[in-house]
């Protein structure tokens, strides 16, 4: 990608992620988890700007935990802190009526969340605070990223259980889920594929038809029985769903009794399929 193009993402992750936040989340009296979280709270409690609140709690959350990350991460977080709560501050009031329908307004606040930070991430920055602490929890108690991130986004929603109430908590649970879902499929992208595993005692002939009549590579693995320690070829083979129920009726053409092994794969790169991103 293009030192543009992550730029770009950065600058339209950032407002995506400040609209979502005060056009859904603010006047629908919703939360958000991680850094952001608190600073909604704050705002619900003392009225404090989200812009400025933003700012500051990532500024010092930066300060603290900067030499965790590379120097490129680093830079595009500190400006994802400083877009972010830019936007966070000129949107701010952007809506003052709740909408009608509070569940609508979770899963939108969702989705532009989720853009924002999937545009953020996939262009090299972080969200920062969460990913901060995240950090600081893996290096001090051995927490993986991930379950660290779960953890903080878990304890804010819990505490905003106290402003916001039962009700609104619930829905800021449907919200960060459907954020998370859909930062998901912008960072790792919608090319998903389905990979098949055959083990038949006839593979070059399911081989040969599968080149021949859905014109896909296959891979031909060594594999040797557990039980008989027979040697045998296993055929491994990535492809469209659409092209799944061809595969299934061509290897029953061929065996009956080939053993068959279907799995979903997120994203595929290499020849044939999308191009690595540089």
């Amino acid at each position: 990608m293009s030192k543009w193009l992550e730029w770009l993402g950065l600058v339209v992750g950032s407002f995506l992620f400040a609209f979502g936040v005060n056009y859904f989340s603010i006047p629908n009296e919703l939360a958000e988890g991680g850094v952001i979280g608190l600073t909604i709270i704050a705002y619900y409690v003392f009225e404090w700007s989200p812009g400025l609140i933003n700012f500051i709690l990532n500024g010092l959350l930066l300060i603290i935990g900067y030499k965790y990350f590379s120097r490129k991460t680093l830079y595009y977080t500190i400006a994802v802190t400083l877009m972010s709560s830019f936007f966070l501050y000129i949107t701010e009031g952007i809506l003052l009526t709740p909408h009608d329908d509070t569940l609508l307004a979770a899963l939108f606040s969702g989705l532009f969340v989720g853009i924002g930070l999937g545009f953020i991430f996939r262009a090299g920055g972080t969200s920062g605070g969460s990913a901060i602490l995240a950090q600081l929890a893996h290096q001090f108690l051995g927490w993986s990223i991930a379950k660290g991130m779960l953890l903080i986004d878990v304890l804010v929603i819990v505490g905003s259980y106290f402003v916001i109430g039962e009700a609104k908590a619930m829905y800021t649970l449907v919200a960060v889920y459907v954020g998370a879902s859909v930062m998901d499929y912008v960072i790792e992208g919608l090319n998903h594929r389905t990979a098949v595993t055959i083990i038949s005692r006839q593979p070059e002939a399911i081989r040969d038809e599968i080149m021949k009549k859905i014109q896909r590579g296959v891979t031909v693995l060594d594999g040797r029985g557990g039980y008989t320690g027979e040697e045998k070829e296993v055929l491994y083979i990535v492809i469209n769903k659409p092209e799944l129920v061809k595969l299934k009726a061509l290897v029953s053409n061929v065996d009956e009794d080939a053993f068959v092994v279907i799995h979903d794969v997120r994203e595929v790169l290499g020849d044939g399929f999308q191009k690595a991103v540089k």
